[in-house]
């Protein structure tokens, strides 16, 4: 399950664009966006940092502190450079406690098929509905001992404690176990010399 202890402090930000983005990220600050339904959004900027080691936990819960006050909030989008790949922008979705929201959860193969089969992952992400409190990291699928030909279909998952799936099609296969196809042998360059001589007279007749 995801970590549910990770808390950032940073402040309330009151300047908005380009240049005090630039000059936040310049003093090591990361400007946010705290959604919360229909309320108005809370403007922070947190300390790149720590903000960075906190969005390695995918759905992670995090409590953000500012002033006197505090809330409850998974990560809704993570914007980076392009080329330096930092993060540039966070916005957040406040939560409250025992509230249950729909996320995203990536998938992990564990274990080894028999012989030369491989696992193929066939669904990257499933629809989950979960706890705040409880919100999984990853689904593991286990592909130990499985076959060439075998499936692992979404009707056949077990999903943590308190987890939901909420996919339509139950039959959908998330993990299919195969023994990948041999690459074709690369073209080589001819040597003349290698040339039947009854193919050269030929080509010479043409």
């Amino acid at each position: 399950m995801a970590n549910n202890t990770i808390v950032l402090e940073g402040e309330l930000r009151t300047e908005f664009g380009k240049g005090p983005a630039r000059r936040m990220r310049v003093a090591k600050e990361i400007p946010a966006t705290v959604y919360a339904g229909g309320e108005q959004p809370v403007y922070l900027k947190l300390p790149m940092k720590d903000t960075t080691l906190a969005l390695r936990h995918t759905n992670a819960l995090i409590t953000l502190k500012f002033g006197n006050e505090s809330r409850m909030a998974v990560v809704k989008d993570v914007q980076r450079n392009p080329v330096k790949r930092i993060v540039e922008h966070v916005d957040f979705y406040e939560v409250k406690a025992g509230e249950k929201i729909d996320v995203e959860v990536p998938v992990f193969v564990n274990g080894t098929p028999k012989g030369a089969a491989i696992a193929f992952v066939d669904i990257q992400e499933l629809k989950v509905r979960a706890d705040v409190a409880n919100l999984p990291e990853r689904i593991v699928v286990d592909v130990n001992g499985l076959t060439e030909g075998d499936k692992v279909f979404l009707k056949d998952l077990e999903m943590p404690e308190g987890v939901e799936l909420d996919m339509d099609d139950l039959e959908e296969s998330v993990v299919t176990v195969e023994v990948p196809e041999e690459a074709p042998a690369a073209d080589t360059d001819v040597n003349p010399a290698d040339v039947p001589a009854t193919a050269e007279k030929d080509d010479a007749e043409a």
